[in-house]
């Protein structure tokens, strides 16, 4: 990987698009150019990248050549037809769809557990789903410590996860409910100001899980790899617009305490405990929100297990950031260092 590479963003023009601009140039990732993709009716249009003026290109079957890295934010579905086509054309891919996340020929990669799957990608990373990253962050740690055997998840999911226009839906839906109007939604399935429904993924009819229900007990068994553990997760749709918040309560294969997890979390990467009992301070997805480490807090023991082998926290996390844009680019920061290792 060349110390100057060429980098495309695929997808541009959305939420996550946005955030790679802002999180390459915060975090002074080196580019000799950026190649902005988009689809055809936002070409031409030009947006700033450090002071400079990016045309937007059409995303087409040409686009990566010459191409280092391909950061992709534009869907399933164009993800598995142009990721293919620029990881031919010489590109290493990192991948935010659920596209190829599941493939196990395609490393899935969140930095702080699993960096070593780098070095064995075949031109395609991908990045996690965003609630499994927000709760496997603060979760490996433990995981290594005292093997989690059990695990039950309910998220608060933020309109950024739907996109930029949800999040446009919010904010819209919002202004009209507080001034008495009626608003017909458009892109979530149900009226979302001051509202909270399930995650809007299809619905198996036969276990009543959702989609991103079972992307994050799939994805979760994978990154740990881990077969054995039990997992039950409750995804919601709720009217925040850019940060995951999750009820977490896990149970271990040896006795866990209050302090243990607290020791453990407190020299975690990406990791800040907010747990303030005497203020009753603790995480908040208004706090998280541009924020890069997953926040962490209610520690306390599970009075619902007298074993002692149960903790149960909360957390947030910025879905933009760690959930998506930060993980893909933290990823190709190791790149270089993986390729001549």
């Amino acid at each position: 990987m060349k110390n100057d590479p060429v980098v495309a963003i695929a997808g541009i023009t959305g939420a996550v698009g946005a955030q790679f601009i802002a999180t390459l140039d915060k975090r002074r990732f080196p580019v000799r150019t950026l190649k902005a993709l988009a689809s055809a009716r936002s070409a031409g249009k030009t947006l700033d990248f450090r002071g400079q003026p990016i045309v937007i290109e059409k995303l087409d079957e040409n686009s990566f050549d010459g191409v280092d890295i391909a950061l992709f934010s534009a869907g399933s579905s164009v993800s598995r037809r142009f990721s293919p086509i620029a990881a031919k054309a010489g590109a290493v891919v990192i991948d935010n769809s659920s596209a190829f996340r599941m493939d196990p020929n395609v490393p899935l990669v969140i930095p702080e557990i699993n960096a070593g799957r780098i070095a064995g990608h075949k031109g395609i990373i991908a990045v996690p789903n965003c609630s499994a990253i927000t709760a496997l962050v603060p979760l490996w740690p433990i995981h290594r410590t005292k093997r989690i055997r059990r695990l039950i998840l309910s998220t608060y999911q933020a309109a950024s996860g739907a996109g930029a226009a949800a999040m446009e839906e919010l904010l819209e839906s919002t202004r009209a409910n507080l001034a008495g109007q009626s608003y017909q939604p458009r892109i979530l399935p149900h009226s979302y100001a001051f509202n909270v429904f399930n995650h809007d993924t299809k619905i198996d009819p036969e276990t009543g899980y959702n989609e991103e229900e079972t992307k994050v007990i799939r994805e979760t068994r994978k990154i740990f790899e881990d077969d054995g553990i039990a997992i039950g997760v409750t995804c919601v749709r709720v009217p925040v617009l850019r940060a995951h918040s999750q009820a977490i309560t896990f149970e271990c294969e040896q006795p866990i305490s209050e302090d243990e997890v607290r020791t453990i979390l407190s020299n975690a990467p990406g990791v800040k405990i907010v747990d303030d009992r005497a203020k009753n301070y603790f995480p908040m997805p208004i706090d998280a929100s541009g924020q890069d480490d997953v926040l962490v807090g209610r520690i306390r023991k599970d009075l619902s297990d007298a074993s002692g082998h149960s903790i149960s926290m909360f957390v947030a996390a910025d879905q933009l950031l760690k959930g998506a844009a930060l993980n893909a680019i933290q990823i190709a920061e190791l790149l270089p260092e993986r390729a001549m290792a």
